[in-house]
């Protein structure tokens, strides 16, 4: 069975009578050069342990385990147990668990399956819980890489430096852990049923450390987090506004005892910025 065929495809879920979820997000791949080029570009191989998360009906999953020497694909759709059943049967590396990802201990599950392997992570992620699962990912630092197949516009953002109409909380919060890369995009017409933006295939080098030294993490991205709350207000502005406990002067020179003018706003630093905030604080 062609798993990327149309007619394979179709005739699979009628026969288990499946039904796409839009509320689930699903969109199934037609094209069998993508999973093939996400393998690929992912560097996976026979030391690798993947974790797949929402493996649908399996074509990206396939891929994996023709590659690498363990895969743990995790599915909240129980719906697909019958289908992954049939089309994932004779792959003896690979594990199937039902359950949601965002409720799983990501790194105890990592550490128990795969052991001496290097670990890492694929997903096609739906756009709708993109976000929650890769800050699940990244955070867990389970991984040497993880590979996400993602909407463009999220993979642009995810990507962008300081300064940049798309930077924001997300960019920051991503590059904090991990090193991105976009690898291709893939059009609309890959997918069944077809979504209305491309999708790209990203993938995140995790950092050994921080990018810079970080005097503390939670008031680091709690200042992150204000920066961008209001994104038409100058830096002094946010801050105040996310900064309850610190009167508006005392915001104002810690600015500029991080070296920035309290007019700038929070989109034009880059993490040594933020950093260079947090320290201010920490002083006050």
């Amino acid at each position: 069975m062609d798993l990327c065929n149309i007619s394979d495809i179709k005739a699979l879920l009628t026969r288990h009578g499946f039904h796409f979820s839009k509320a689930k997000g699903q969109n199934f791949l037609t094209q069998s050069w993508v999973p093939r080029e996400i393998v690929l570009d992912a560097g996976i191989d026979d030391t690798c342990g993947v974790l797949e998360v929402g493996p649908g009906i399996g074509p990206l999953t396939q891929q994996l385990c023709r590659n690498a020497k363990k895969v743990v694909a995790v599915e909240v759709d129980r719906s697909l147990q019958p289908v992954l059943a049939e089309t994932m049967a004779g792959n003896e590396n690979l594990e199937i668990i039902f359950g949601d990802i965002l409720k799983t201990d990501i790194r105890a599950l990592v550490q128990a399956e795969f052991q001496s392997l290097r670990p890492m992570a694929c997903a096609n992620l739906p756009y709708y819980i993109t976000t929650p699962v890769l800050a699940a990912l990244l955070e867990s630092r389970a991984f040497e890489a993880v590979t996400v197949m993602v909407q463009k516009e999220v993979a642009q953002r995810i990507c962008a430096p300081a300064g940049k109409g798309d930077y924001g909380a997300f960019s920051v919060f991503c590059q904090y852990y991990a090193e991105p890369e976009l690898l291709f995009d893939v059009p609309p017409s890959c997918f069944i049923p077809q979504p209305k933006v491309t999708s790209s295939v990203l993938k995140l080098t995790m950092r050994a450390a921080p990018p810079c030294e970080i005097p503390d993490e939670k008031l680091f991205f709690r200042v992150v987090k204000a920066s961008f709350a209001q994104r038409r207000k100058t830096l002094l502005n946010a801050l105040s506004s996310g900064f309850g406990e610190y009167s508006k002067p005392q915001i104002a020179a810690a600015i500029e005892d991080a070296g920035f003018s309290p007019t700038v706003r929070g989109e034009t630093l880059d993490i040594p910025g933020f950093a260079a905030i947090c320290a201010a604080l920490l002083k006050l």
